[in-house]
């Protein structure tokens, strides 16, 4: 990776974009007990065509319609919100939607949901 890759999905590609830095690892997959997929369990997620394009993150994957999703809306809708679990780290989240965790559940063939990482959350210690 160059000093400016950065993943939008933790586990994702990296983009070669100094846009990106601001987006690094902002969105997550989570699994039924909300624990975060990693690429080694959902290997899927390196194969996604990410960019970011007029304020969305645009989601590409081979056979699937494209995702777009907005950078920086979070939801102001606490029952949104999730505990997500990242390694053994609690980390606060915002749930992404039906149509996104369906997309993703396609795509990688498991019961999943896109989560972005609540803005007011700390630095989350990411496992190597």
């Amino acid at each position: 990776m160059t000093p400016y890759d950065a993943q939008p999905i933790a586990g994702s590609k990296g983009l070669p974009d100094a846009d990106a830095q601001a987006y690094d690892r902002r969105w997550l997959v989570v699994d039924g007990q909300s624990h975060w997929l990693n690429r080694d369990q959902a290997p899927r997620l390196g194969e996604l065509d990410l960019s970011l394009r007029f304020g969305y993150l645009v989601v590409r994957a081979p056979g699937m319609l494209r995702l777009d999703i907005p950078l920086d809306v979070i939801e102001d809708d606490d029952s949104v919100e999730r505990t997500v679990r990242v390694g053994g780290q609690a980390v606060r989240a915002v749930d992404e939607g039906d149509l996104a965790a369906a997309w993703f559940a396609e795509w990688l063939g498991v019961p999943c949901r896109l989560m972005k990482v609540h803005p007011d959350m700390a630095d989350i210690a990411w496992p190597l």
